[in-house]
């Protein structure tokens, strides 16, 4: 496909519409995609930071070289924080301007994407992918996230485009901008270098055709000063990979995990319902061979950050198969599906086909039984709310384990700062009360501390409060409770704040 033929594509709320009917179907996609920015990405502003969110806030505010950072050197790392920084001197600590950087960002990876379908499949596809985009709840997820996932989404989508426009027309200005980005990209975030395969394997493809402006030597040029910017980064990283058994979240993925990550149900599912409207709905003019799909392209940056990342898991003993890792591929997923649309889909359907998957994730992830649907299942700030209500000016006790990981002997104790990282939902969401950190969960280094806490401190109180991650709540909920005589002490939840649990231990009259 040419370029003028792929600018041809109107993607909203430019070009031309010609027809009563185009018109028609012109406007309600438009009417359709503006829904879907709303209702998935707008509304979940305002709600509560989830975990991460609150790292975020707490690197703003106490900056980089923050000595408790040290628990987690991996947190800062990223030039990401300086859109949220710059939000905070204009709105300070608000959680929708911590998020609108990522809104815009992933407005314009939709802008992206979308011509990079009309290029690499079909004109008609720039409104399908823009749709169905938000079919998947990851890609939604990012545009409403204070972290780096949605400005990588974005810089991946240019960079790409770039790399397109540089392999079809030879021009410096495209190479540069592309080796900008892609020096970028690793900068965000140090899990992104699996997409750099995606870089390097559609490159080749086109070299190797012979269908590129570009030389060998000038890819050779551009790569090399790509790789030689990334030094920094690359020798950080390896420094960091020493100690990342501290830092994992997640079991070694399985294959069946493997496969659910690659999307195969909508990948799968836009083929086969574009062979039904082919055969359905295509008239003999229709039938015409589909055009030539970059395949290279469209199936590396579906597999290979999925591939990477599940090998890479596997051989280390180290997984970082975490589903917000995988954010990145997952544009690869919808323009895969829309490949495999394009083999049987009639090209008069594909506004049409546009508008249902808009429809559809409106109607699947649109949650319209919430006014203003959450972005995360996490009330940190209603929780902490309620914690303020319950210890009222009163000295009370408030116990409160680490939602991080990262929160154990020898870098927790009792007296670990409790506005330190580990504690950021304190430092976000601040409560009142006599606060006594508790680690993660009980690691044996901590049992005795715990104990002598318990007998010191909480048997002579007449109540206490228990806050924290509902995992590492709950666990010390049920530990407390073992030793507390259930004829003298009674448990109530205070809420359901999602992920996130308050209990109060309140001696009875007896």
């Amino acid at each position: 496909m040419s370029l003028p033929e792929a600018n041809a594509a109107h993607f909203p709320p430019g070009g031309t519409v010609q027809g009563g009917e185009s018109k028609i179907l012109h406007w309600l996609a438009v009417l359709v995609l503006a829904a879907c920015i709303v209702r998935l990405w707008v509304m979940p502003l305002p709600s509560s930071f989830w975990v991460d969110e609150m790292g975020t806030a707490f690197v703003v505010r106490r900056g980089a070289d923050e000595p408790t950072l040290r628990a987690a050197p991996q947190v800062p790392a990223s030039v990401y924080y300086l859109l949220p920084a710059a939000m905070d001197r204009v709105f300070g600590l608000n959680e929708t301007a911590y998020r609108l950087p990522s809104l815009l960002a992933m407005l314009a990876a939709l802008w992206f994407l979308s011509r990079l379908a009309a290029r690499l499949i079909h004109p008609g596809a720039a409104w399908f992918v823009a749709c169905a985009c938000f079919l998947l709840r990851g890609f939604n997820y990012q545009a409403a996230d204070a972290r780096p996932y949605a400005l990588g989404t974005c810089v991946l989508a240019a960079s790409l485009w770039l790399l397109v426009r540089w392999l079809d027309t030879g021009r410096l200005r495209h190479a540069a901008g592309f080796a900008i980005l892609a020096a970028l990209l690793w900068r965000i975030h140090l899990v992104f270098w699996p997409l750099y395969a995606v870089y390097g394997i559609y490159t080749a493809a086109r070299l190797r055709r012979g269908d590129a402006k570009a030389a060998w030597p000038a890819a050779a040029g551009v790569y090399a000063a790509i790789a030689l910017a990334l030094l920094p980064v690359s020798l950080r990283a390896m420094r960091l990979m020493k100690e990342a058994g501290a830092h994992v979240v997640a079991a070694p993925p399985s294959f069946l995990v493997f496969v659910y990550s690659l999307k195969v149900g909508l990948v799968a599912g836009a083929g086969m319902a574009a062979l039904v409207a082919g055969w359905m709905l295509s008239k003999r003019e229709d039938r015409r061979p589909a055009r030539r799909c970059e395949w290279s392209f469209l199936l590396a940056w579906w597999l290979a950050p999925p591939v990477l990342l599940f090998t890479f898991s596997w051989l280390t003993g180290h997984s970082i198969y975490v589903p917000r890792y995988l954010y990145l591929a997952l544009p690869g997923a919808v323009l895969a599906a829309a490949a495999f649309a394009s083999l049987r889909l009639p090209e008069r359907h594909w506004k049409t086909s546009a508008i249902a998957a808009g429809a559809l994730a409106l109607a699947l992830l649109g949650r319209w039984g919430e006014a203003w649907p959450p972005h995360h299942n996490s009330d940190w700030r209603a929780a902490a709310a309620a914690v303020n209500r319950l210890a009222g000016e009163a000295d009370t006790a408030v116990l409160c384990p680490s939602p991080f990981i990262e929160a154990k002997p020898p870098v927790w104790s009792l007296n670990y700062p409790t506005d330190g990282f580990l504690y950021s939902h304190l430092f976000v969401y601040p409560i009142r009360g006599r606060i006594f950190p508790l680690p993660f969960d009980r690691f044996p280094a901590a049992a005795p501390v715990i104990e002598d806490l318990f007998g010191r401190t909480l048997e002579g109180q007449g109540r206490f409060i228990l806050y924290g991650p509902a995992g590492g709540a709950g666990f010390w909920a049920d530990w407390f409770r073992e030793r507390l005589p259930p004829e003298r002490w009674i448990k109530r939840n205070e809420g359901n704040f999602g992920d996130v649990s308050v209990f109060l231990f309140e001696r009875t009259a007896q």
